[in-house]
């Protein structure tokens, strides 16, 4: 084997030493593809809240800072528990957003970080018993999880590559043309290139798609000339507020995270690593997430989830080294402390954001149509997904299906098929497969053949006259 492709193999194991030239353009893939998701969720809880610009850049720069404090615990665990030591890119995570609007609208934003500091205790209870409630996962559920993030992320590539749901100039041609020109570079560079240039396809692409937006007027600067150079996160800035409703409201949104974590973490090592996780790793996972809300509900903090779009580029690319991470994490950190830079970042245009990420949104549907498909695909199990996917996405789809029900209720199941999809998946696999019964048998099958065996291995007493 030759250098190069000893380099280029060491990108596709975990704690390989990859040089820097190779591992930079793979962790900016993961910060061009991450970032807007991680600002956004910050600038519209801000605008619900009525924050002012001090306020509304505080808080971005804390979901930045955050987001890379959470990636690299999920790469070096703390304490060995708090931690998966997998390939996973946190971030302040879209899944929230409607939860956390209402929730701001209806209670400010005290109530909104009260209640991630006690959401975030619950999750790190949820992980150390993770290993308990696993059977509830089987792979035609996570497979029916993951599946559901890809259709769910499908629409967010659109609108952005439409220029941005709000946007005045959404929906036109020059738009679609940036974001079509950024996704044909993608698309040659990831089937037709070779080596890194495959691997940066991504990165690439979004470069080439950047450059013909600005020449076309798009790309705005305003939002670095007015930042600092220079400005520290604040803990308690925001102070804590602790309501019933928000809080258990949120606690439902945590759980159903955990269980989409559980999905996003086995599509990584399923796909990139082929493999199941263990119990230890998606325990870690979660334990981690939580304490990182945790810490960031003190200084403000968006909740941190993973990154289905960060998930598509590992699967994608297969590139699981933690240094590419590490770097990606990197970027972030010294983002949120130089508000230019994030103001940089924040310049990148949705058009040119949606055509990279259209092909990595494909790809996790698809991973989750292999995960279904590598099982018995009986009557139970086709059943499970058929009509998971069917009330999870009808009932997005169905505008006003809900209306009936308190807000809460749409605000929880009518936003994402992802939350109301995960719950039926569950309930019909309990149902109709009943993993639960078949444990308690298969664990006194199980005690009974120890039995015979050990009675087997005792001598017969000899016979007395």
């Amino acid at each position: 084997m030759d250098k190069e492709n000893t380099k280029e193999n060491r990108l596709f194991t975990f704690d390989g030493r990859p040089a820097f030239t190779e591992v930079m353009p793979l962790g900016l893939q993961h910060v061009v593809a991450a970032v807007v998701g991680i600002v956004t969720p910050g600038l519209m809880i801000a605008k619900i809240c009525g924050l002012n610009a001090s306020d509304t850049r505080l808080i971005i720069q804390t979901s930045l800072v955050f987001s890379g404090l959470a990636t690299l615990l999920q790469l070096f665990p703390l304490f060995r528990r708090f931690g998966a030591r997998l390939p996973m890119m946190m971030g302040a995570s879209f899944a929230y957003v409607p939860i956390l609007l209402s929730i701001g609208a209806d209670f400010g934003i005290g109530a909104i970080f009260g209640s991630q500091l006690v959401g975030s205790v619950v999750v790190i209870v949820i992980g150390l018993f993770i290993d308990k409630i696993r059977i509830l996962f089987p792979p035609i559920v996570t497979g029916t999880v993951i599946l559901s993030i890809g259709l769910s992320l499908f629409p967010v590539a659109i609108k952005y590559m439409a220029g941005g749901a709000g946007n005045p100039w959404y929906g036109t041609p020059h738009n679609w043309l940036v974001a079509l020109v950024t996704f044909a570079v993608v698309f040659y560079l990831n089937h037709f290139g070779k080596g890194l240039l495959k691997l940066s396809s991504i990165l690439v692409g979004m470069v080439v798609g950047y450059i013909l937006a600005f020449f076309m007027g798009i790309v705005s600067f305003d939002a670095v000339a007015t930042a600092p150079m220079f400005q520290m996160i604040q803990p308690m800035h925001f102070g804590f507020e602790f309501k019933l409703v928000p809080i258990m409201t949120l606690i439902i949104m945590f759980l159903v995270d955990a269980v989409q974590s559980v999905g996003q973490f086995t599509a990584t090592t399923v796909s990139a690593m082929e493999r199941q996780p263990t119990n230890q790793e998606l325990s870690g996972a979660i334990m981690g997430s939580g304490l990182t809300n945790f810490i960031g509900s003190f200084f403000g903090s968006v909740p941190c989830a993973t990154f289905g779009q960060n998930v598509g580029l590992v699967i994608a690319t297969k590139a699981i080294n933690k240094y590419i991470l590490v770097f990606a994490s990197s970027i972030l950190l010294l983002a949120g402390f130089l508000p230019k830079i994030a103001g940089l970042l924040t310049t990148i245009p949705y058009g040119v954001i949606g055509g990279a990420t259209i092909s990595v949104f494909a790809t996790i549907a698809m991973t989750g149509i292999r995960t279904i498909a590598n099982e018995k695909l009986t009557p139970e199990n086709t059943t499970v997904v058929g009509l998971s996917l069917a009330f999870g996405a009808g009932i997005v789809m169905s505008e006003g299906a809900l209306a009936g029900f308190p807000e809460w209720v749409t605000t929880i199941f009518g936003n994402s098929e992802v939350i109301l999809t995960t719950i039926l998946a569950i309930v019909f696999n309990l149902i109709l497969n009943q993993p639960l019964r078949k444990k308690k048998t298969n664990r006194e099958t199980e005690n009974l053949q120890k039995q015979v065996k050990k009675n087997a291995s005792v001598p017969a007493p000899a016979n007395s006259k």
